[in-house]
């Protein structure tokens, strides 16, 4: 990430400044620094759209099962109502009906758990880039004041 390799840079260029003697205070040039901080604005947008695309393809995944789901549930209805003619078929059907019915359920609630889990992870990590980034440019500022 981009952003990382400026902070890095930034870190780098503090680290490596020249130092006052005495004090834990170094020289360092206020321009380069802002071009750098001006640098790491530019690329927080592209974190925070991925995150925003991370989320909407978690909403299109859930989407998509749910109409798996229906579909599941839909065709099971549709062989049940063929069967309908003799008693023990029917009642197979029905068995085999709810049967169909909790297995598409099933496997919906763990895609969309799975889904909300990955991106609940990805949102996590995203937030920790962030955090962690806003960490440093504050220190940074207060060492430069």
């Amino acid at each position: 990430m981009e952003i990382f390799t400026l902070l890095d840079e930034l870190e780098e260029y503090l680290e490596n400044a020249k130092g006052i003697p005495f004090s834990s205070k170094g020289i360092v040039n206020k321009e380069e620094i802002l071009d750098i901080i001006k640098e790491i604005r530019l690329k927080l947008p592209d974190e925070l759209k991925q995150a925003k695309w991370i989320k909407e393809e978690r909403g299109r995944i859930i989407v998509e099962a749910q109409k798996e789901a229906d579909g599941i549930v839909k065709e099971a209805e549709n062989r049940i109502i063929s069967m309908i003619d003799e008693h023990e078929i029917t009642r197979k059907a029905y068995e085999q009906k709810a049967q169909i019915i909790e297995t598409a359920n099933e496997m919906s609630r763990e895609i969309s758990k799975g889904t909300k889990d990955y991106a609940d992870n990805i949102l996590e990590k995203v937030e920790t880039v962030l955090q962690d980034a806003l960490k440093t440019i504050e220190n940074n500022r207060k060492e430069l004041k």
